[in-house]
C-alpha cells in the first residue's frame, strides 16, 4: 500500500477508464475521479485493486483543492496527475454561445492547472511526479465547429509547456498526450457516413482504442520518461505529424 498513487480524472469511462486501468496495471494505487455515472465508477473500483473513487464537479470553485486534500487524506500520498475530464461545446464562430466559451474554460481549463498547481504541492515534497494533459488533435490543426474545443486544448498545451520549466528542478515533468478520433461513445454513435470521411484523414485508416491512449500515458508517468517534460504525444495514426 506504499506504492504511488495516481489520479485520474473523468475516469468512469473512456479514454479516463482505459488510463486508470492501465496504471493499476502498472502499480499504481489510482484515484478515479468522475462527476456522473456512479455506477460506472464503482465498477471499476471493483476491477481496480487499492483504488478509490472521489465525486467532484471539478468546474465548481474550490473542488480542485478539495479533491487533492481528500486523495491525501484517503490515500496518503499523489504522485501522478492525468488530467482527463472535459467537454466539447461545439458550434462554428458565428453562432458560439460566450457562455459555452466560459463553460468549456471552467471545465477543461482551469481544473487542468488547479489539480495541477495543488498536486505540485505535493509532488515537491517528494521531488517526483508526473503530471499529463489529455489534450487533442484539434488543439494543433483545428477542426470546423470546434473554436471553442480547440482553443481549450491549445491553451492546456501552452500551459503544460511553462508547468514543465516550473517544476523541471524538482523532478516533476509535465507533458501532454493528444488523441485523434478515438473510439467512444461518441463516435460510435456517429452515422456511417461520417465515419467514413473521418477515417479519409486518418493515414492508419482506422479509429484508435482507449488503450492507445492509455499506453503513451503509462510511458510519461513511469521513470523512463523522466528525461521527457514539455512535450506532446500525438496518438492520431498519423493525423498530424509534428
Amino acid at each position: 500500500m506504499d506504492s504511488k498513487v495516481a489520479l485520474v480524472t473523468g475516469a468512469a469511462k473512456g479514454i479516463g477508464a482505459a488510463c486508470a486501468r492501465r496504471l493499476a496495471k502498472d502499480g499504481y494505487r489510482v484515484a478515479i475521479h468522475y462527476r456522473s455515472s456512479p455506477e460506472l465508477a464503482l465498477a471499476l473500483q471493483a476491477e481496480l485493486p487499492h483504488s478509490e473513487v472521489f465525486c467532484f464537479d471539478l468546474s465548481q470553485e474550490g473542488s480542485c483543492e478539495a479533491l487533492v486534500k481528500d486523495i491525501k487524506l484517503k490515500m496518503g500520498r499523489l504522485d501522478v496527475v492525468v488530467n482527463n475530464a472535459g467537454i466539447a461545446l461545439d458550434q462554428i464562430i458565428t453562432f458560439a454561445k460566450p457562455e459555452d466559451f466560459d463553460k468549456t474554460i471552467q471545465t477543461n481549463v482551469k481544473p487542468a492547472f488547479l489539480l495541477s498547481k495543488f498536486a505540485s504541492k505535493l509532488m515537491l515534497r517528494n521531488k517526483w511526479g508526473r503530471i499529463v494533459n489529455i489534450t487533442s488533435v484539434v488543439g494543433h490543426m483545428g477542426n470546423s465547429g470546434q473554436v471553442i474545443y480547440s482553443g481549450a486544448k491549445g491553451a492546456i498545451t501552452g500551459m503544460t509547456k511553462s508547468m514543465a520549466m516550473d517544476l523541471a528542478g524538482f523532478g516533476i515533468t509535465c507533458n501532454c498526450v493528444a488523441p485523434g478520433f478515438i473510439s467512444t461513445d461518441m463516435t460510435d454513435g456517429l452515422p456511417d457516413e461520417v465515419k467514413q470521411k473521418m477515417l479519409t484523414q486518418i493515414p492508419l485508416g482506422r479509429f484508435g482504442q482507449p488503450d492507445d491512449v492509455a499506453s503513451a500515458v503509462s510511458f510519461l508517468v513511469s521513470d523512463g520518461s523522466g528525461y521527457v517534460t514539455g512535450s506532446t504525444i500525438h496518438v492520431n495514426g498519423g493525423m498530424y505529424r509534428s
